[in-house]
């Protein structure tokens, strides 16, 4: 039997967690925390007992998530510069 996880891009909060987090790192230390934060991720899944296309689909829909996150950020970052 397999188990339905909660979907990853529903996860406001980890999500804009980490897009802010990324959003304050460059290079090397942006590429550390999402290794990171996606062996956690995966550590957590397969804990649960999600089967690995299951982590993997998880996966994708956690990373397209804070993708959106970050443009989204960056769209209000650059209002906000227009609106000064």
């Amino acid at each position: 039997m397999s188990v339905l996880q909660f979907p990853a891009d529903r996860r406001l909060a980890e999500v804009k967690r980490c897009a802010a987090r990324l959003n304050n790192l460059h290079g090397g230390e942006a590429d550390q925390f999402w290794r990171a934060e996606m062996l956690r991720f995966v550590a957590i899944l397969k804990a649960a007992g999600a089967v690995e296309e299951e982590v993997r689909q998880q996966a994708e829909l956690f990373l397209q998530a804070v993708q959106v996150e970050l443009q989204l950020m960056a769209v209000a970052g650059q209002a906000t510069s227009l609106g000064r």
